[in-house]
């Protein structure tokens, strides 16, 4: 199914909004015994791509998916570019993200409506490192918009939500709404026109870096008879037997070169590392700006600056901050960046924040991986989940590289055993910090059991408590303690300490087995159902299935990317009553109350539980 185009985005609820990805859309065919992943002209993906390829091989139903392959950039945005170039780079970071199921178990699902379709992909895919559930929001396209144009990426698709997949069809219930950047460049020759095209056929355009013109690309779109005939006789005054490129670009038909004396304003997706243009459109001619001012923003000096030789000033303002922490100096950066827009809370804010309460929460991050999830435009930005540290991370950083089944590779995650890499990791957007559940040392033990409850939409807060309440009563047949906390979000988090006796498994059975009881006890509020097609709007979920070997979750004391800069914070059960609210506890007060209190929440990380003899208190 294919996307016609419309130019603004917009508000419906009758529509679902996703990421546009930039990369090559693929259907991957799981229904026969080879796995077939090809392009939609047919070509044979399975082989150029085999990171994804036996990534599939995992999954657990025979399924028809729909989606994009993606490459990944050093800064974990999408890179078309770097995706062209997987030969010269096996080890790229690739994801599948797939976006639509077409056959599911013996039956096809193209007569389903989107949501439908959404509902069972998100219930029937196993996601891995090399494959992604591609998610949506619904109703507010402006703001999903706006937030993928503040993270630079591509665009977003819109999709009518009881829409059905229609094969080989560019329908209007799929809406592609592109993200287009603007910048200037120096006209600097033009092509023959071809066909029935008249004065020229495309611009030559080049930029200055480090005081030389470099080729960045040509364009032909974006004209009309006027501006066709206005911009030729132009042209015509500067015309030269020479170019000013000091390799003259190959163009595909001749080409007439001008003096670079004329600027044009451009809109284009994006711009290489060999500083061409992708999809460069022709906007206006730009007369109030001077061709030597038309350089790339690599440079920290236009050519005009270079040839008066003038000396740049020495960068010293507040939004950038060298500061020894620990045994390192580190270059803080953005320091000024709003994170919590209503809260008027910056970057610099919650590196401040963290440093004030490292004492407390270092404790609870020690030696455990950690899954970075970074915001680097705040709450309201683009967030995205990186396992892997990137080559630049400095030596000092300690990190540990854990072997990964799902995705057949080693993962280096990076250990925060400090506050000078508590610091690095909230500098590169890290606003919360989510780690496992066991160490290093014993990867395969949890220190703690987690059980969380995870409310519904048409929950409230009160139903939490009453729920947390229920739990209590539990632990309390079980003669075990469990310590709750706030998980900083919608729910309450309750952890009993193991102190790494017991395996994945055997913990994840137990907690399955305390949240039978709870559900027992509260049928009409609670569910242990886990897909959300089929949980009832107003049941709590009973999370048990947190308790698994690479499952992250926010650590205690860690702010959530949450309107009121929300912190996860430890309760005495007293504290778990009518009245007690999620954002009780925030960036503000956090540290006044682990003042007050201390770390109340330490015995998690102390004596385990006998699991055998609380069994046998529950069926006594």
């Amino acid at each position: 199914m294919l996307c016609k185009t419309t130019d603004k985005p917009f508000d419906d609820q009758e529509w679902a909004f996703e990421i546009k990805w930039d990369g090559y859309r693929a259907i991957a065919d799981l229904t026969k015994d080879k796995i077939r992943l090809y392009s939609r002209n047919g070509v044979d993906f399975s082989q150029k791509f085999k990171k994804v390829t036996n990534s599939l091989k995992l999954q657990e139903h025979d399924m028809v998916l729909d989606g994009e392959i993606v490459a990944y950039d050093d800064k974990g945005k999408p890179n078309f570019q770097w995706l062209q170039q997987i030969g010269d780079n096996p080890d790229l970071v690739l994801a599948y993200q797939v976006f639509d199921l077409l056959w599911l178990n013996g039956h096809s699902t193209m007569d389903l409506s989107y949501l439908q379709r959404k509902e069972l992909l998100k219930d029937a895919l196993v996601e891995t490192d090399s494959i992604k559930f591609s998610d949506h929001i619904l109703q507010n396209g402006k703001e999903f918009f706006q937030a993928a144009k503040d993270m630079g990426l591509e665009g977003i698709v819109a999709k009518k939500t009881d829409g059905l997949y229609k094969e080989n069809i560019r329908s209007s219930e799929w809406l592609k709404i592109k993200i287009n950047k603007t910048d200037e460049a120096v006209i600097c020759g033009f092509t023959q026109p071809k066909g029935s095209r008249k004065k020229f056929g495309a611009l030559v355009l080049g930029k200055y870096l480090n005081g030389e013109m470099v080729f960045c690309g040509h364009t032909g779109g974006g004209f009309n008879d006027k501006s066709l005939s206005d911009i030729y006789d132009k042209m015509q005054k500067l015309i030269t037997d020479k170019s000013v490129f000091k390799i003259t670009p190959k163009t595909n038909t001749k080409a007439t070169w001008i003096k670079p004396e004329l600027v044009a304003e451009i809109k284009f997706t994006e711009l290489t590392k060999d500083h061409i243009y992708r999809h460069p459109i022709f906007l206006r001619l730009r007369d109030d700006v001077e061709p030597d001012d038309v350089t790339f923003n690599t440079e920290k000096q236009s050519k005009k600056e270079m040839m008066k030789k003038v000396q740049p000033e020495k960068r010293t303002g507040k939004d950038e901050l060298l500061k020894k922490i620990g045994k390192q100096e580190l270059k803080l950066t953005n320091q000024n960046k709003i994170y919590f827009p209503d809260d008027d809370v910056t970057k610099g804010d919650v590196i401040a924040f963290y440093q004030s309460i490292s004492k407390y929460i270092l404790p609870h991050l020690k030696n455990r991986p950690q899954s970075m999830n970074r915001y680097p435009n705040g709450i309201d930005g683009m967030s995205f989940y990186q396992k892997d540290a990137a080559d630049e991370t400095p030596d000092w950083i300690e990190t540990q590289k854990v072997f990964s089944e799902s995705g057949d590779k080693y993962i280096n995650y990076i250990i925060c055993n400090d506050k000078e890499t508590l610091a690095y990791l909230n500098n590169l957007g890290c606003i919360e910090l989510n780690i496992w559940t066991s160490k290093i040392q014993k990867a395969d033990n949890p220190d703690y059991l987690v059980l969380d409850l995870d409310p519904s939409e048409k929950n409230t807060f009160e139903d939490v408590i009453k729920t947390a309440q229920v739990v209590k009563e539990v632990l309390d047949l079980a003669e075990i303690e469990g310590f709750p906390k706030t998980s900083g979000s919608s729910g309450i988090h309750i952890y009993i300490p193991m102190n790494a006796k017991y395996s994945y498994e055997q913990v994840k059975d137990f907690g399955h087995l305390l949240m039978q009881m709870v559900q027992q006890k509260l049928p009409d509020l609670t569910t242990l159902e886990r897909s959300l097609k089929k949980r009832d709007k107003d049941k709590i979920y009973l999370d048990y299935l947190q308790n698994r070997r690479g499952q992250t979750l926010a650590s205690v004391y860690s702010l959530r990317p949450k309107k009121g800069a929300p912190v996860s914070m430890p309760l005495d059960w007293k504290e778990v009553k009518k009245g007690l609210k999620p954002t009780d506890y925030n960036i503000y007060n956090a540290l006044d109350r682990l003042k007050e209190k201390g770390d109340i929440f330490k015995p998690v990380l102390g004596k385990g539980i006998d699991m055998l003899k609380a069994i046998k208190k529950l069926s006594s």
